[in-house]
């Protein structure tokens, strides 16, 4: 029993010096989410296949949010016109890229781990965002 207090206590101390920053990068996001209105985003994706995933994965992974608010702002930047290469990519890195992130992230993680970590995703949004493409492409649903 005396480990398992010990292991609680190490856990309480641990969440108490994570929430003020944990707080702080959450009201960060909202106030640049509130900044942005979402038919901007329409404007800024041109419908080029290299570019708006590009320039999908830099808007996503600087508005970083969470996965289930994803699918309505995909949604939505859909029925706005933005080509669904953008949207992939913009999604992909909302969820798994954060730079506003960043720095909670590397105090709690280690600098190198946060910044591989996000470099890789960042990496992985663009690509992933172009092979769905060319997948629903080659299997005809677009």
């Amino acid at each position: 029993m005396l480990n398992f207090e010990k292991s609680a206590r190490k856990t309480l101390n641990t969440i108490n010096q994570s929430f003020p920053i944990v707080f702080g990068v959450v009201m960060a996001i909202s106030l640049l989410i509130a900044a942005v209105p979402e038919y901007l985003y329409s404007k800024i994706f041109t419908g080029n296949i290299l570019i708006d995933p590009l320039v999908g994965s830099f808007i996503g992974s600087v508005a970083a949010g969470n996965p289930i608010t994803s699918y309505v702002i995909g949604g939505e930047l859909l029925n706005e016109g933005v080509s669904l290469v953008a949207v992939t990519a913009f999604l992909l890195s909302w969820v798994t890229v954060g730079i506003l992130n960043l720095p909670a992230e590397m105090d709690l993680l280690g600098k190198k781990f946060a910044l591989t970590r996000n470099i890789i995703c960042f990496i992985v949004a663009f690509f992933v965002a172009i092979l769905t493409i060319i997948t629903l492409g080659f299997i005809g649903e677009i």
